[in-house]
Order: C-alpha cells, then structure tokens, then sequence
C-alpha cells in the first residue's frame, strides 16, 4: 500500500468543543471534542489504518514505509493533532528530551501551530512579555499574578506559531490549530482558571518541573511562516517550519500537483479545506476537509488533483 487514509483517535478535554465533527468531519461520540489525533504512533491516543491496524504496528511491521530519514529517531518522530479550545486551555510548558527522558521516560516537546480557524479578537499566550526572574516567575506562580507578565498575541487565520520546549504557552478560547509536534504526550500544567475535572477535583499541576525547565524570555520566533509562497505545478507552497522533528509546507492547490514521497520520508497530507483525489499507481483515494492520509516512503511521484488547502509533513 501506498496510501493510508487514517482515523485518529480523539480526547475530551473539558475546554474543547465541537467544530472537528461539525466542521471537519472527525467520528467520535465525545463531547466535548477537544483534540483529534490525525498522525499519532503514541500509545496515549494511536492513529489507525481503515483495517483496524494501528499506525505504529504497520510501522513496526514495515519500517521502511517511514522512510530512511526516521531511523535517527528512536521512535516515529511526528505527532500531529487537530486542537479546538472553544475554552482556554491550560498555561503550560514542555520539556527538553534531556529532561524529559530522566524524568518522564519519554522525549520533550517541541512544536508548530498553524492556526487553522479563531474567533474574531481571539488570542494565545506566547512567552513572557520580557526576560524575568526565576524567583519572580515562582512568585508569580504562588499569588495568582502570571499573566501579568505573559505574552499574549492576538491571532488569525494563517499565523504560525513554533514552540521550542521550555517555552511557556496556552491557546486561547476560540482557536482551532493544527499541531505538528514531537511524537510526545508530556505537558507540565502551571495555571489552570482553578478549573475542576470530572472528577470534581483541580486538576493536577505541575509547577515544580515547570519551574525547572521553563525558559523565562519573551518567544525568539515571528508568528509567520518560515518561507515566503512560491509557485508549484497546480498552485502554492509555503514552507511553514522545519527544524530536526519535522519539515511542514503549506499547500494551496487547484488542479493536479505532482508531488514526491522519496525512499527518505513519508509524506503526511493533512486537508484543512477543499476536495481532493489522491493518486499512486493504481492506488487512488479521495480525501476532504479534515481527512488525513500517510504516503508511505518509496511511494515515488503520486499526484493530488483538487482544490483546497492541505499542510504536508516529512522529516529531512
């Protein structure tokens, strides 16, 4: 096989809310239905081929669809989820893989937001304002005055967003992201509005580590895009982020476009809009707003035929 339309696996955190199944066609019965896991070989919420099979155990059973490039990695080395916060979400932070490999067992968290949809005068906490304390950061934490010192952004659709570990960061009510990030799940909560779970206790923080790993200076990335927009054979390609974990490209397409899964990487082609076919060979598949697909490495040139806008991911 060539290409793999997958099924995510969805969350329900409180604060989510219910555009990915109104707005972008994800299946769950949840509700809310705050995340939606559309490229994911991590066991707290696996992706799934149309068989049943597990992303990962097709992965395992066949290392080369990964592509050359992977073997680096320890593990598959991408996540990426939808993310609909029609609440704020939780101030947070992620650790280095140095850390998080001694304290948590698994690897740190860096990564990319697009920002796929928000409400008008919707905002996102990005850093801090300017280069504070650790003591005044601890102190801040203690008496409830944090977000005096955050940085909030104001936010619209199109803008990008990369998150190095150790970055402070909470999306703000209203926002619908995708996120591409480092093939992790650990996530250190600093403030939380003093919400209840459904347990109807706090919710469990984690201000000791936060304060270990939290870098305490304003973000060093602009919220744009990495690349400018150049033309392609049937539309547009912007280069959104690239770093060691992921190469991400923004795709504006109308009509056929060429592209290239090579023996180095898969391709993931997650569809934010628009209407598509997909073509390997023989293989053909459809795909829409919401739908994502994996194009094993080695698949060589396939086409994608359509209208619409589409974030492809790979590894260089």
């Amino acid at each position: 096989m060539s290409i793999l339309k997958l099924t995510p696996s969805c969350k329900d955190y409180l604060w989510g809310g219910s555009r990915l199944r109104t707005d972008f066609g994800v299946q769950s019965d949840l509700n809310p239905l705050a995340e939606a896991w559309v490229l994911s070989c991590h066991p707290d919420g696996p992706s799934y081929l149309p068989d049943g099979t597990m992303l990962a155990d097709y992965l395992a059973a066949h290392p080369e669809a990964a592509g050359t490039d992977c073997k680096k990695f320890e593990m598959f080395p991408v996540l990426t989820k939808f993310i609909d916060a029609k609440n704020n979400i939780s101030i947070q932070v992620h650790p280095s893989n140095e850390y998080a490999l001694e304290h948590e067992h698994q690897y740190g968290k860096t990564e990319m937001w697009y920002i796929v949809d928000c409400d008008p005068g919707a905002e996102l906490l990005y850093g801090f304002k300017h280069e504070i304390s650790k003591e005044e950061f601890a102190e801040r934490i203690a008496n409830n005055t944090l977000l005096e010192v955050t940085n909030n952004v104001p936010v619209h659709k199109g803008d990008v967003f990369f998150i190095e570990s150790g970055t402070l960061h909470a999306i703000g009510k209203g926002i619908l992201i995708a996120e591409i990030q480092q093939n992790s799940n650990t996530t250190y909560r600093i403030y939380d509005y003093g919400r209840v779970g459904k347990d109807g206790k706090p919710r469990e923080l984690h201000v000791e580590k936060a304060k270990e790993v939290t870098n305490l200076v304003p973000p060093k990335y602009p919220t744009t895009a990495q690349g400018a927009p150049t033309a392609i054979e049937g539309g547009k390609e912007t280069l959104l982020r690239s770093c060691e974990y992921f190469n991400v490209n923004k795709l504006e397409l109308d009509g056929t476009t060429k592209l290239t899964a090579g023996e180095g990487s898969f391709n993931s082609l997650l569809v934010l809009d628009g209407a598509f076919e997909i073509a390997a060979g023989s293989e053909k598949s459809a795909a829409k707003k919401g739908d994502s697909l994996f194009i094993t490495a080695g698949t060589g040139e396939y086409t994608v035929t359509g209208k619409g806008t589409i974030i492809l991911t790979d590894i260089i």
